[in-house]
């Protein structure tokens, strides 16, 4: 063999072994195994938040066998390891927990802009929600919205649109909100306590004790499904709807920034996609049982159930546009958040009415019978 092939040979075996050692750290990292530790705001056994398709633990299953065991998620309830609502510091210390399963609007005393990214009052249903979220901007403001918490949130869930939720009395007008105790977090809490009542923020498992001894007056949670296993019927009968305060209420599993960015790509892929998935399988979850519930709840039950008067409405959609437009008015993060939400809403607004809106408009003018 000439010198010169001997020198070409071994410079290629240094090259390649200088590659192989250079890739290592790469080859490393995408073996390294995580386990993780996430708490939540809800109790043990909650149907949809804690349990079932789209939950916290169906998301820790998911994102366990798509990463082959490479991130293992242990799912804490409320109040296991920290209180319901202090799920999101943890979080964002990264000292305890590496992740919170909650809502967003629960952490307005922290950032008002928060809650637009769990639902807007009078705002988007989900389809428009999602979609604001996903190619409307909105991801890249709530990851904006987050990151002086060091936290990267993904959406795990959506309820669709909620009732106003369960009244131990008859609601006759306006005048009955004046004084009324209400369970109602979010914007809709401080919407409420402008045309007279009095919001509180309650975690879901003290719902049904605070309104069955009257320390709440009324209480909303998520939907007939879900209420009735909280038992929220025994303690009222009077049940209203229009979803005017929670159209499209998103969960959310949040993470902390700095065991995000440990992760290899392909594995925050994961992450991601099993959040999309959660997203919509807890949404049809819902979507499949909230009739038969309602159904039941109505017959077998004696609750009652109807809209809200027009003039709780009307005070109602007028307080929402005073509190939204005075806060965005004084915090320029919060205005971007509102204008690039109500910018969307207004382009989807103009398809709905030419797609949803036009369909079911049909169908409820020919009686609703057209296959019947």
């Amino acid at each position: 063999m000439s010198i010169k092939r001997r020198d070409f040979l071994k410079a290629g075996t240094a090259v390649a072994t200088g590659a192989a050692i250079i890739g290592a750290p790469a080859i490393v990292k995408a073996q390294e195994r995580f386990n993780w530790r996430m708490t939540t705001t809800w109790p043990a056994g909650l149907p949809f938040f804690q349990t079932g398709p789209g939950s916290a633990t169906d998301f820790a299953r998911r994102v366990e066998e798509m990463s082959g065991g490479r991130i293992r998620i242990r799912v804490y309830s409320a109040n296991e390891l920290v209180p319901a609502f202090e799920g999101f510091d943890a979080a964002s210390s990264g000292r305890q927990v590496q992740l919170n399963h909650g809502c967003a609007y629960y952490w307005a005393g922290k950032s008002f802009a928060a809650q637009y990214f769990t639902t807007v009052p009078f705002g988007m249903t989900f389809q428009g929600h999602n979609a604001w979220l996903n190619e409307g901007g909105g991801y890249e403001l709530y990851e904006e919205v987050y990151k002086p918490f060091d936290l990267v949130p993904l959406v795990v869930g959506c309820t669709g649109v909620q009732p106003v939720g369960w009244f131990r009395r008859p609601v006759e007008g306006l005048r009955d909100f004046r004084g009324l105790n209400i369970r109602m977090p979010g914007l809709a809490g401080d919407i409420y306590n402008a045309i007279g009542a009095n919001a509180r923020l309650l975690p879901g498992g003290e719902l049904f004790a605070a309104l069955e001894r009257g320390a709440i007056d009324a209480a909303e949670w998520v939907g007939p499904y879900s209420d009735r296993e909280l038992g929220l019927h025994r303690a009222a009968k009077y049940y209203y709807s229009s979803g005017w305060h929670e159209p499209a209420t998103s969960t959310e599993v949040v993470v902390n920034r700095r065991a995000w960015e440990s992760l290899p790509k392909d594995l925050q892929a994961i992450m991601r996609n099993a959040a999309a998935a959660c997203n919509i399988t807890s949404h049809a979850w819902l979507e499949a049982r909230n009739a038969d519930a309602l159904d039941d709840l109505v017959t077998n039950h004696g609750v009652q159930f109807g809209p809200l008067p027009d003039d709780v409405i009307q005070a109602l959609l007028e307080a929402t546009r005073d509190i939204l437009s005075d806060r965005a008015a004084k915090d320029p993060l919060v205005r971007r958040v509102h204008e690039s939400y109500f910018g969307f809403k207004a382009r989807h607004d103009r398809w709905q009415q030419n797609s949803e809106t036009a369909f079911q408009t049909q169908i409820r003018d020919l009686g609703g019978k057209i296959l019947a």
